[in-house]
């Protein structure tokens, strides 16, 4: 009788695991993944999620429709995400600033915990920033400028696309560590950062590498350094802040990863980040990426989850330190 109670317990047991057992291994045949842009069309978050949403239906052999969702600086578009069945058809691609800047600047706005309510997937790119100054600064390098900024606090001034942006978490932690005090002026968008740069209206700007580049090899700004641990090679003789005395191990990068809601299935999520992983390692899809800046990302869903706490709690102690709202 034992033996047949057990037998019984162990039958139920299995057959309670075969429908989530089954619906794994069927995803994703039930219906069209999609993944959710919190911004909208045209820009390089829409133009990455565009580029990987189509290799991945092609290896995926279903389709995946791309979801511009904008609004409130990202947070619309990855608040619907996390509301959305934890079933592996609804993905966002989130870059750093609504998932790890955008609560700690502006919690009234950003009230989902990026920590706890969404998934790690796959770490889709890196793209380092560049510091630039007008063209009459007399400073030749960042040390200069550092003896400059030293000798009158508060006289030069830096500009970036925003508040609470990675751009001004850039540089606020540069100041932080060379005990420099900068006023920061913030655009409403990058297009007329580059030509006040060039036209000496401000001092310095913190520049994505795209934006950057092309104005260094003009030479109508100069470059004072790369926020990477390693030189971009169309800029081999600009230093890493990382190479520098008053900056040493010094990285910061803009990102961009896929995100599904908590509570996503560990089997879905792992396809998902094979698949992407395998994308990402094509010399088509680092070539392109490389056209925007980025360098194509890598590691499993808990090494990408662990990077995004990691930004997280450096950036909070940056927030914290410069006192940044919105």
């Amino acid at each position: 009788m034992r033996r047949r109670n057990l037998s019984l317990l162990i039958t139920a047991l299995l057959a309670a695991t075969l429908p989530a057992a089954h619906a794994d291994t069927a995803w994703p045949s039930a219906k069209p993944i999609t993944l959710v842009v919190p911004f909208s069309a045209g820009g390089s978050v829409d133009y990455t999620a565009r580029l990987i949403a189509t290799k991945l239906e092609d290896r995926l052999k279903q389709t995946v429709v791309v979801d511009n969702t904008a609004g409130a600086g990202g947070a619309i578009g990855v608040g619907k995400v996390i509301k959305s069945p934890a079933d592996g058809y609804t993905l966002v691609l989130g870059p750093d600033s609504p998932i790890v800047i955008g609560k700690l600047v502006n919690p009234g706005a950003f009230k989902y915990d990026p920590l706890t309510d969404l998934a790690p997937v796959a770490l889709l790119n890196t793209a380092p920033m560049v510091l630039v100054a007008r063209p009459g600064l007399p400073v030749q390098n960042f040390a200069d400028f550092v003896k400059l900024a030293k000798a009158s606090p508060g006289k030069y001034n830096y500009a970036t696309s925003g508040i609470g942006t990675i751009l001004q978490l850039a540089m606020e932690l540069l100041k932080e560590q060379n005990g420099i005090h900068v006023t920061h002026i913030p655009y409403r968008g990058g297009a007329q950062i580059a030509t006040d740069v060039i036209g000496n209206q401000v001092d310095l700007a913190m520049l994505s590498g795209t934006s950057a580049i092309p104005h260094i090899k003009a030479q109508r700004v100069k470059a004072l350094g790369i926020t990477d641990n390693k030189r971009l090679p169309v800029l081999g003789d600009v230093p890493t802040f990382a190479e520098m005395p008053g900056s040493k191990g010094y990285v910061m990068n803009s990102w961009m990863g896929i995100f599904a809601p908590a509570g996503t299935p560990a089997a879905v999520v792992t396809r998902l980040n094979h698949e992407i992983n395998e994308i990402l390692k094509t010399d088509e899809i680092k070539a392109k990426l490389a056209e925007q800046g980025a360098i194509a990302g890598s590691g499993t869903p808990e090494q990408f989850g662990a990077f995004v706490k990691g930004e997280y709690a450096r950036n909070k102690k940056i927030v914290e330190t410069a006192n940044i709202k919105e």
